[in-house]
Parts: structure tokens; sequence; C-alpha cells
């Protein structure tokens, strides 16, 4: 007997929903990606008991023929793509043929279409076609599924809570508008709506329809092109950043995707300016020919494999660095709870699998936790006076954006960063706070800056220099340093010795599992070389694979924050004025190498409406 058989298509489907329907947010994605295909200008969805119940959306595009309706749900049937070379060239978010067959395996669902005509209904459960008929409707399509998994529902057991679904749903509806600011979003759950977008091609209002208003309004504008390659999109200013990489939306041919290299290069673009476990804001847009992307990787099609990776990480990361490079950043130290409050309007989760992510942030955060978190979608908010409906934003975000944006533009009078090296005003101190903190001013204001942080930042940028010379500068030990490790350790630092001899260590074998060092560069601090060659070791070899570039990067970190002066050190006034000089030659001021701001400003404006001067 036959031990081999071919599968019913009523099953294969459903094996083939397992990998695309995961739960109603996988519904939605798909849905909605058939209706930007069809060339959609406005797309409603509707929800109901965070899509358990019922799904629709409904959208003005291309409509589908009669004849072709009922191919439409069957398995690998698609307008998308006709020969194997379209699959090597992909220009739409669909192509598998899989998306409505899977649906309708595993729902109840109806669909009403017009391609300009005559319009058709079909009502299909659980894969098999119950009605079809002819019918009047207008150009576009709508279609509504209802009970999901329930012809199986093991896979309920999977979902999570309805404000976790829900949250998920949020999110692909905020991506897709992210990836498609020219098209209409509007989201609604059980008749209340949570997102609605103007389609006016204009990404900043997308983003201050999802992020608020606030955060729009720091954003800047990120641009490159190669041959390969055009990028363009918005990046929050650095003081405006997040407890994971939520946040962060990269867009390949109006698709969303997920990818570590893209997110690396993101993160190497901010580099110093972010303080160390936060993470930025961030929504690019990449055009490149289909080509060089293969998006037939896995069925949700939100991992992509690039043929040019490296070229593409390197040309986002050299972007970001030229638009934050033009901009003077430092922060304004009056945040009003308002601003606080607008800083989020809803928050994006990553991770289809967890709710709306909760703020986790660093100790320094936790008391003002509750103060900075913002409404969820689900509760009131605190201050109910700021908040506006969606459709009122939708209108009146465009000229809440293009207010000023307080504290990082660049003055028209005032060269941009490769005219001129200071990119700091020239302050003026006025004393010290606690021994830890340098008051100054001048004539646009009052400046705080972090005493340890400002010389940090000066000496990484120095030994950042220093490190790479050192066979110039090297100081011979009168007593030569053994170091002694185990064997594994032993074996890896001997195929690192050439790494390390590029920062200044050298060593030599001496004995068993031991090295001998002769002589170090000039520039480690004093008294405490022993330590600091103990410390390089580490990070080698904690980091086996670690490139010279970081391993360079990190000692130059951790060298400058060693010979910084620390909080709690008194100063005179005369190396307070030394200190502030010396920074406004850096070429980074505004941070320390580990991400934390050096200055925050107060302008006089801000001083005297705190005083009720000014009204």
């Amino acid at each position: 007997m036959a031990q081999i058989i071919e599968l019913t298509d009523n099953l294969s489907n459903k094996i083939a929903a397992g990998e695309v329907v995961e739960r109603p947010a996988s519904v939605i994605k798909e849905l909605v990606e058939n209706a930007i295909d069809a060339k959609s200008t406005i797309i409603d969805v509707l929800i109901e008991e965070a899509g358990m119940t019922k799904m629709t959306v409904i959208d003005n595009g291309a409509g589908i023929e009669p004849e072709d309706v009922s191919t439409a749900f069957r398995r690998h049937a698609t307008s998308k793509i006709k020969t194997e070379k379209d699959l090597f060239r992909v220009h739409t978010l669909g192509f598998r043929g899989e998306a409505l067959p899977s649906i309708a395996s595993v729902a109840k669902v109806k669909l009403t279409t017009s391609a300009g005509d005559t319009g058709t209904t079909i009502v299909i459960e659980g894969g098999k076609e119950i009605e079809k008929h002819s019918d009047s409707a207008r150009r576009g399509t709508e279609i509504t599924v209802t009970d999901l998994f329930y012809n199986t529902p093991a896979r309920l057991k999977y979902l999570k809570t309805l404000p976790t679904e829900l949250g998920n749903i949020t999110d692909v509806m905020n991506r897709l508008a992210l990836s498609h600011p020219d098209i209409s979003f509007r989201l609604s759950h059980n008749g209340k709506s949570l997102l609605s977008t103007s389609g006016n091609g204009d990404l900043r209002q997308v983003i201050a329809a999802i992020y608020g208003v606030q955060i729009a309004k720091k954003t800047v504008p990120v641009q490159a092109e190669s041959l390969d390659f055009k990028i363009s999109g918005y990046a929050v200013l650095p003081e405006v950043n997040r407890s994971n990489r939520n946040y962060i939306s990269t867009i390949i041919n109006g698709r969303y995707i997920k990818n570590f290299a893209l997110v690396k290069a993101i993160l190497n673009g901010y580099h110093t300016l972010l303080p160390i476990g936060r993470f930025p804001i961030i929504v690019l847009e990449i055009k490149m020919d289909p080509i060089i992307v293969d998006v037939n990787v896995h069925p949700a099609k939100l991992e992509v494999r690039l043929s040019k990776e490296k070229e593409l990480g390197e040309l986002i990361a050299a972007a970001l660095k030229e638009a934050f490079h033009k901009l003077q950043l430092i922060p304004d130290g009056a945040i009003s709870k308002r601003e606080k409050l607008q800083s989020e309007q809803l928050q994006m989760s990553f991770d289809s699998n967890q709710n709306i992510p909760k703020r986790s942030d660093s100790p320094d955060y936790e008391e003002t936790q509750a103060q900075e978190n913002p409404p969820t979608l689900f509760e009131k908010p605190s201050v109910p006076e700021y908040v506006s409906s969606p459709e009122e934003e939708m209108f009146d975000s465009e000229a809440m954006i293009e207010e000023e944006t307080v504290g990082y533009e660049v003055n028209d009078s005032t060269p941009v960063a490769e005219e001129r090296k200071v990119r700091i005003p020239k302050m003026y101190p006025i004393g010290q706070m606690h021994a830890t903190y340098i008051l100054a001013q001048n004539e646009e204001g009052l400046y705080i800056i972090d005493q340890h942080a400002a010389q940090e930042r000066i000496k990484y940028e120095f030994f950042r220099e220093k490190i790479g010379e050192v066979s110039r500068e090297l100081q011979e030990l009168l007593v030569p340093i053994v170091l002694e490790f185990s064997n594994d350790e032993y074996v890896r630092l001997t195929e690192q010795r050439e790494k390390l001899e590029e920062v200044g260590v050298f060593m030599e074998p001496f004995g068993q599992n031991s090295f001998i060092i002769r002589a170090h560069p000039t520039w480690f601090p004093k008294g405490e070389e022993e330590e600091t060659l103990r410390e390089i070791v580490d990070e080698a070899l904690h980091e086996p694979n670690i490139s010279i570039h970081k391993l360079r990067e990190d000692t130059a970190i951790m060298m400058s924050c060693k010979k910084s002066i620390k909080a709690n050190h008194y100063l005179t006034m005369q190396d307070m004025e030394a200190l502030l000089d010396t920074l406004r030659e850096a070429s980074d001021p505004f941070t320390c190498p580990h991400g934390r701001p050096v200055i925050i400003k107060y302008t006089t404006y801000e001083l005297e409406k705190m005083f009720k001067r000014v009204m």
C-alpha cells in the first residue's frame, strides 16, 4: 500500500496558513498589502475585538474582474508575477499567491469587488466556496474576515490577550503607513479611530500621526544616494531615544523589513550620540533595483537578502553622520509636561509576539518613568486637553510641525560644520554646582555642563587619534609586566596578538600560558599600566572576532574615562574656562563617548517664562 500521498488542497492551505496567518495582525498585513498592490489611494481597516471576531479592509483600488474572483482564492494564483524572471524583479508587496487561500482556509471570508462595471460577491468558509453572485459595487474591494481559526481551535491557544493582539495590528498599520505616506490609511477598533493619515505624501506628517507632533518637530531629514541605492527619510534627534529597537523602521522599495545589518549601520551612524542601551526613532526609505534584493526568503516577507548589504550599511551610516554633523545638538533643559505627554502618541511593537512595549529604561530614568510614559491606547490620557482626534491632528500637524524646532536648527547665518570647527558657542563660567556641574552663560542663556562628560569627550577624541600611532610613542618599562592566562585564553590571545599591537599592547610569549610586556604607549594612565593592559586584553578575549577599528574605539573610550576628571571634583574658574574653551574645539562636543549629554541649555526666554517675567 502506498505510503506517500498527495495532500488535498484544503490541507495544503491550512499548512500554508500556519506560516502566513499567525494572528489577526497577519491577516491585516496581507489584506492591506493586497490593497496597496491594487493601486489604492484610500484604505480603511475596521476591526472588532482585536480582530478575533471581525476584520474588514476596504479600498478604492483596481478591483478584481468577475472571472478572476474564484481563482484568487486558489493556492499560488496571482496576477503579480508570471515568469521565473519576474520572481527576481518583484515590484509588488505580494507575489506568492498564498495569502487569500490561506486566510480563507482558517476563517469565514466575504469579498465584494468591482473593477469598474459589474461587482461580484463571494463567500468562502474553511476553504469551501459557499456562495457567489453578481452585485452592484463601487470600484475597489471590500473583504471581511470573521471567526478566525474557527475550524482550527488549537491555534487559538497561541493567541495573546486582546490588548496584545490589538497592539500587533496597530503596529502593522503604523509600519504600512510609514512605508506609504502617499496612501490615506484609517484604522478603527470597535468604532474608535486609532490611526488616520492624509495620504499627501508627507512622511513627516505620518510620523506626527503615529509618534506625536513634538517628535515630528525633532526630526532631521536624511538623504544619500549612490549608484545602487537612494536613501531618504527622517531621524529623530539623539536626545529623544528609546530603550529598545522597536522604533527603527527600515523600508526597502515600499516594504517594511527587518535586517540586523541595517540596524547596526543606523546605530553606527548615531555612534556616540546615543547613551549606551538606548536606541533611536528613525524611518528610512531605501530605493534600489529589485534585482539586488531577494524578498522570497520567508512567507511573511519581513526578511530579505541584500546582495550589496555592506555598501548599503556604509551609505546609511555616512548619511546619518552627515545629517547630525550640521546641527548644534545642545538639548534644552526646559521640557514641559505637555511635551512629554505628546512625545509618543502610539507605541510600536517590533515583535509580533509581544505586547505594545513597556518602557524598561536605565535606573537614571526610573524616577520619571511614570511621568514620561504616554497614555496607552486603552487608557484615558492624564492631561486630556492636549489630545486631539486623529482627524483633527491630521489637518493640524502640518502647521505645528513647521513651527520652530526648539534648540536644534542650524542658524541661517551660521556656516555648517564643514566650514568651521567650532560647533558650540562661547560660554563664560559663572560657578560650579555640587563640584560636578559647571554653570556658564552667554547672551543666549544658561548652560549646565557635566564636567566629567565634557573632559571625557575631549580625551576620547585625543585618544582616538593617538591609538594607531603606537610605534612612535612607546614607554619602556623598568620592570616588565607579566600577565598569566588559562590554557584557552592563551591560545586565543596568541591569535589576537597582531590586533592588540595595533592599540599598543605588545605581548611576547613568556613561559607556560604567560605573556610579558616590556613597553606601552606613553598615553597610558600613569600608575595604572597593568590594569589598563588587562582591560584591553579582556576586551579582545570577550570578542574574539573584534575588528581592529572596534578595538581601537573601545580602547579610546576606556582611556578617556580613566583620565577624565570625576564628579565631586572642585575646579577653579580658570580650570572651568580652560575646559569649556577646549570643549569648543571638539568635533562632536554634545555627548560623551557613552552617549550621555555634555551640555544642557536653558534659553533666557525659558528662564523668564519660569519666573513669570514674560507670559
